[in-house]
């Protein structure tokens, strides 16, 4: 063996040492203070150690070379002797601000954090979920949710859906634990019958079952002031919606499908600040609509948008049918699998909803196509000021990393990337950059997003809004 072989060896037993130390401290940081870790927009809880070195090459995109686990790791030793209250901090952000500063990194920190430190003790009660329904969004949330166990400020309490047969609970838990298209279960899951709940990494889930959204009194479960999630898409008004809040326990609801008539649909980074504390009812909009909204939002404060087409190609969903049959939409009883389906989406007009001076300017639709998750938005647009690909580009990729939509976009640039590369993307949409289009002031920019994990993670962002456990974020 080479002595450069070994010290690549070498190099790399010392980040798994470092990385290894690290997963404790983020973990402890993150249960105990309510304090979640980040790396330029990465999250560092509950990560494996090759997950952690993997997230510290990543810092290469701002800092222009990995930053150093040893540095990480110091720094969140720091972290930890705060008594931190609850916040958001991006460990890697604070060594970029760290390194314009004089100070040390003990006084650098304390400054920075100076008004959550020392404040472990304001940590606020822990606010109760439900899902109501439990099918692609709501088993995902529900992963999203227990991951976070044990930290900020919400919890899943309960399910509720309609009853399927005696076996129910036990097919409920096996397709929270087995997913065919996001792969298995982080942990272990144990079903009581009796009781009916799912015990799924401590988190104690009560199922209930009920035909109507009216009929449940969450508080025999011990449930109060909950936020109930209704992923059923059924009730979309808030004539409809509002029968949830008929039941005792239930204080607000969040749907997880565009909202109809005076319910608010909020694309989170965009029109969050929407969300008041009086409001008990809003809509977390589309898929779609929270995948084109942030990229719209920048393109058109930066560069206008006079007005424009968005083309979606969209994995087939639940609603078609798997072979030829009847269907009382349109082509959509065409077998999913075997077709591009030509349909229509909303999601053009519905960005409207969230930024209101894109009425009238965009005109959308979108096409079924045979696979079953991660799909793309093709924004044909034109702008009011002439542009070219590299500065189009580069402003999208900046956007992605040192804006307020950095958490909503993402930006790629792989000439090899597919969709399923994208399956478990956090972010609401992703710009491939190397698909991007001008013409003077004509463009086109594709945004790939995953319509079920990046929707279902803007989804829990709005429910701790509405929850009011939105943790300040550093820097």
């Amino acid at each position: 063996m080479t002595e450069a072989t070994t010290a690549r060896l070498d190099e790399w037993a010392n980040k798994q040492t470092a990385a290894e130390e690290l997963v404790p401290l983020v973990g402890r940081l993150h249960r105990q203070n309510d304090v979640l870790l980040t790396l330029f927009g990465r999250s560092l809880l509950n990560k494996s150690v090759t997950g952690i070195i993997k997230a510290h090459r990543y810092a290469r995109h701002f800092l222009g070379e990995d930053l150093d686990i040893e540095v990480t790791l110091t720094m969140v030793r720091e972290l930890s002797e705060l008594d931190l209250g609850p916040a958001r901090l991006d460990v890697g952000r604070l060594f970029q601000k760290l390194q314009d500063q004089s100070a040390s990194m003990d006084e650098f920190l304390s400054a920075e954090l100076a008004s959550v430190v020392g404040h472990n003790d304001d940590k606020g009660e822990v606010r109760d979920v439900v899902l109501y329904g439990f099918g692609r969004i709501g088993r995902l949330l529900a992963r999203i949710l227990i991951d976070r166990a044990g930290g900020p400020g919400v919890r899943l309490r309960a399910i509720v859906v309609r009853k399927g047969g005696d076996d129910d609970l036990v097919k409920r838990a096996s397709l929270l634990r087995r997913d065919s298209v996001h792969g298995k279960f982080d942990g272990t899951i144990v079903v009581d019958e009796n009781a009916n709940t799912i015990q799924a990494n401590g988190t104690l889930i009560q199922v209930i079952y009920s035909n109507d959204p009216s009929q449940v009194d969450y508080t025999e479960y011990g449930i109060n002031d909950a936020i109930i999630v209704d992923n059923t898409g059924k009730w979309r008004d808030e004539e409809g919606l509002s029968k949830h809040l008929a039941c005792p326990g239930a204080a607000k609801v969040i749907l997880t499908a565009p909202g109809k008539g005076d319910v608010k649909n909020i694309v989170y980074g965009v029109n969050d600040a929407a969300i008041l504390d009086t409001d008990t009812i809003v809509s977390a909009a589309s898929c779609t609509t929270n995948a084109i909204t942030p990229v719209l939002k920048a393109l058109n404060d930066k560069f206008g948008v006079r007005n424009g087409h968005v083309e979606t190609v969209h994995s087939f969903t639940n609603d078609q049918n798997l072979i030829d049959n009847f269907h009382k939409g349109s082509r959509r009883g065409r077998a999913a699998g075997l077709n591009m389906v030509l349909t229509e989406t909303g999601a053009a007009k519905a960005v409207a909803k969230a930024l209101p001076e894109l009425k009238g300017k965009l005109s959308g639709n979108a096409i079924r196509v045979p696979t079953p998750n991660v799909s793309m938005a093709i924004l044909n647009l034109n702008l009011e000021t002439e542009t070219s690909v590299d500065e189009l580009n580069e402003f999208l990729r900046e956007t992605s990393m040192n804006s307020s939509l950095r958490n909503q976009i993402d930006y790629v640039s792989s000439p090899e990337l597919v969709s399923t590369d994208l399956v478990g993307s956090k972010r609401a949409g992703i710009v491939d950059g190397l698909a991007t289009i001008v013409d003077e002031d004509r463009v086109v920019v594709y945004v790939w997003y995953d319509n079920e994990f990046g929707y279902s993670c803007q989804v829990v962002r709005c429910v701790a809004k509405m929850a009011g456990v939105d943790a300040p974020a550093f820097p």
